[in-house]
């Protein structure tokens, strides 16, 4: 910035004292009570999106002079919250529905055990630019929706194109049907499944990676995440796109290929796998099956679904594992299982370590990690103990950490209690 641009010493002072006297302000204004809080919350949880974020910036700040929480009020706040997602968007139990009735936008099929069920499967169909339907995959996994006891939700596409799981706001949406399952069928928020065929695979490693922490598995079939090739070797697969293996560390996956497909050949998926490989022996974990044929063409397996989705039957998802490894690939995409970053790098890798003996997180990051925080409740430390957080080799926190109603709220935003904290550390600035 050129020095004539700069602001003058006195804008400098008027502002800084603007910023002391309204800290002063904020700090001697009087606590909201109870039933204040609750009304906000409620108002900002069960509000579109765009109402929510206009009413972030007040509720955030009138939940800043709220008291530190003990055990038993985080506990009983965190039951509230639930509380009020269920006033919140439900799905239709049969049959095919729209999810905006008015504008018919959001097309979905409901399917599968919706009285009893074990789990949901998110059912992810095929296509291209100009082609796909829901249908499709309703057809496909209906039948082993109703052997294996789960809801079935077949979505079908915003907008028909090559990349349309993740494009056109389709990837928000689906997350919003997540929710509005949740909501609908009783079932434990681990065992929510994604599966897909051909470009329906493709959305099953995608979406799978970029929100792990919301799933127990993933079973894309005939369809891979987009490959990068090796510039002066056009042939050659280097790696696939950003954001999907560093981020399946802790999610099962089931892939099928066969390699006579005409549509997708397999030397993606086959790359995949072979990355997913080398993962493991850099970070452990990576639990996850290739099936390869040769001669089923651009089909399921000729046992049929049920033998790819029988391998998946026992997976729970895992809300606080030891280790989170983390590529972010969206913006909006803040929490990470117990990471939280204000404004994620894409492509940057981020590796978590929890030591509960310690009490200490040590996560290292090769990208400016500016932003970067921990998320804590007592699943994650010892609450009641100084609690150590180390990043890229030099600590940035040690203290015993405080129960939030705001950072409680702040992962609030799905009908997951799991995916729910209670502090938020370094503490923002």
């Amino acid at each position: 910035m050129r020095n004539d641009m700069r602001p003058s010493t006195s804008v400098v002072a008027l502002a800084l004292a603007q910023a002391v006297l309204a800290a002063a302000t904020l700090s001697q204004a009087k606590p909201p009570t109870k039933a204040e809080c609750e009304k906000s919350i409620r108002a900002y949880l069960t509000a579109e999106e765009d109402d929510r974020a206009k009413q972030a910036t007040t509720l955030f700040e009138k939940l800043a002079r709220v008291a530190p929480l003990s055990a038993r009020e985080a506990k009983d706040w965190r039951a509230k919250l639930l509380s009020f997602h269920k006033k919140g968007r439900r799905l239709e139990t049969s049959g095919r529905n729209w999810f905006h009735e008015k504008e018919k936008r959001g097309l979905y099929y409901v399917g599968g055990d919706t009285k009893k069920p074990k789990g949901i499967l998110f059912g992810l169909h095929g296509g291209g630019k100009g082609a796909g339907d829901a249908n499709s995959a309703f057809g496909a996994y209906q039948s082993a929706a109703n052997k294996f006891d789960f809801a079935l939700v077949c979505p079908e596409v915003l907008v028909k194109s090559e990349h349309g799981w993740t494009t056109d706001g389709t990837e928000e949406w689906v997350l919003e049907l997540v929710d509005a399952a949740l909501r609908t069928f009783k079932v434990d928020p681990s065992r929510v499944f994604l599966a897909g065929h051909s470009m329906g695979g493709y959305g099953s490693w995608t979406l799978g990676a970029h929100h792990a922490d919301r799933l127990a598995a993933i079973v894309p079939s005939a369809g891979a995440p987009t490959p990068i090739f090796d510039v002066n070797e056009r042939t050659k697969i280097i790696d696939v796109e950003v954001g999907v293996i560093p981020s399946l560390r802790n999610l099962r996956a089931v892939i099928f290929q066969s390699t006579d497909d005409p549509q997708v050949p397999p030397a993606p998926n086959q790359a995949a796998v072979r990355l997913l490989a080398e993962a493991k022996e850099r970070w452990g974990a990576y639990d996850f099956e290739y099936i390869e044929v040769n001669d089923r063409g651009h089909g399921f397996p000729k046992e049929g679904v049920d033998f790819l989705l029988e391998k998946v039957l026992k997976s729970e998802r895992k809300p606080v594992p030891d280790r989170v490894t983390w590529q972010p690939a969206l913006a909006w995409k803040r929490q990470f299982y117990w990471l939280y970053w204000d404004e994620p790098v894409i492509g940057a890798l981020v590796v978590a370590d929890l030591d509960r003996k310690s009490n200490t997180i040590t996560i290292t990051c090769d990208k400016d990690a500016s932003g970067l925080r921990v998320l804590l409740d007592d699943r994650v430390v010892d609450m009641a103990k100084e609690v150590i957080v180390v990043l890229n080799g030099k600590e940035v926190y040690r203290a015993v950490p405080d129960r939030s109603l705001s950072q409680l709220v702040r992962t609030a935003l799905h009908p997951d209690q799991d995916l729910m904290f209670e502090s938020l550390v370094p503490p923002r600035t």
